[in-house]
């Protein structure tokens, strides 16, 4: 067994034994039976360690294979990457959502929560990941126009800087560009069509006494032509843009994955998606451990969940923007499938009856998603200008 084997398997290993020792170790000290100052520390610590440890080095390792496994299988970089970054956002949408049917013949105020919190955390992650993919891109184009390196978050140099594109290694292809704005347009008229359907067909005529106001459903039908729309987009842009790019790409950057086994790859690739659900579902709990002492609202926790569930696709895109070896395109295509991917998982979702949203959340939610999805259409256009400049 080789060396770079030995290190890959070795922090295969690491990896998910920090994310068992999380789940079943830290995860006790948020049990009810605990005095409530454990409890508190215990989310607080599963959030850190969850956070800053487990999804930040997988999103590294994604990174790392999505790279290679696109130009062994000539897949799109983007798609690999949200295959990987967007199944908590699934997951834990589907998670709550099982709930919310457990409880439908016994508790169905607490049903309707807990659908809440499945629709909140799964359209709510597509609010984060466009909005911190727009502001990536407004930093890119800043160091673009000004032709010179600047900070990701002014006054936090630790969290990296961006680039100018001129001072690339190697530049992302015209093509995805093109194939960022379109997929994000289909994802806009996705949204557009999840949002209308929910107003004229899922009005909820008696909602439970709690709900204050309109309460909408998305219907099953309309979760399954959703649901077909939604993978249609990803088959049509599935085919990577960068035809023989691999030589650039090790001239540029070593990648301890290229030299190794498919297997490998996909194993790692596998094991990081592994890490980051149970990290997310162990820091789901921390934060329902935490709503409950704050008496947080249901749609609160749910938008708290969704910023869990997408913060994998979040740090992948930060780490692709501050790599000067042209992974930005891939980031930025990335990001839009993870959205359509996350969408897949609101289907799945709404066919097994477990999306709700009062009126005034189902307003904030899905008119914040299309202005930044214009938004982030702007600076990819932008950045493509001066591209082409």
């Amino acid at each position: 067994m080789s060396k770079s084997v030995k290190k890959i398997l070795s922090n295969i290993f690491v990896l998910l034994g920090a994310t068992i020792a999380l789940h079943y170790g830290l995860l006790h000290l948020i049990h009810k039976d605990m005095p409530l100052y454990v409890q508190i520390l215990g989310a607080i610590l599963i959030l850190i360690i969850g956070g800053i440890f487990i999804i930040s080095r997988s999103a590294e390792i994604i990174e790392e294979t999505t790279e290679v496994l696109s130009e062994k299988t000539k897949l799109a970089g983007g798609l690999l990457q949200s295959l990987g970054t967007a199944f908590p956002d699934m997951i834990l949408g589907v998670s709550a959502a099982f709930i919310s049917l457990s409880l439908r013949n016994t508790d169905y105020e607490r049903s309707i929560s807990f659908a809440i919190i499945a629709a909140a955390a799964t359209f709510g992650s597509n609010i984060y990941n466009i909005g911190h993919a727009a502001w990536c891109m407004w930093r890119q184009n800043l160091a673009n126009s000004h032709h010179k390196n600047i900070q990701m978050f002014p006054g936090l140099p630790f969290l990296g800087q961006l680039t100018p594109m001129q001072e690339h290694n190697h530049k992302p292809v015209l093509a995805e560009f093109n194939v960022a704005n379109q997929v994000i347009v289909a994802l806009t008229l996705l949204t557009t069509i999840i949002a209308l359907c929910m107003v004229v067909f899922g009005r909820i005529i008696s909602p439970p006494g709690t709900i204050v106001g309109d309460l909408y459903a998305l219907s099953a039908p309309v979760g399954i032509v959703v649901l077909i729309l939604s993978i249609l987009v990803l088959i049509r842009f599935r085919k990577t843009e960068h035809p023989g790019m691999e030589t650039e790409i090790i001239k540029a950057e070593e990648n301890k994955f290229r030299h190794n086994s498919i297997w490998l790859v996909w194993l790692s690739l596998l094991a990081s998606a592994i890490a980051i659900l149970v990290a997310a579902d162990s820091m789901i709990q921390a934060i329902e451990v935490i709503a409950e002492v704050t008496r947080t609202p249901f749609v609160i926790a749910g938008i708290l969940t969704g910023i869990i569930g997408c913060l994998g696709e979040m740090m992948v895109v930060h780490k692709y923007s501050i790599n000067p070896n042209g992974r930005i395109g891939d980031a930025i295509v990335g990001v839009a499938m993870d959205n359509i991917v996350t969408i897949t998982g609101a289907c799945v979702v709404a066919i097994m009856g477990g999306i709700y949203l009062g009126g005034s959340s189902l307003i904030m939610i899905f008119v914040m998603i299309l202005s930044l999805n214009t938004i982030l259409i702007w600076q990819i256009s932008d950045l493509k200008n001066f591209y082409l400049k």
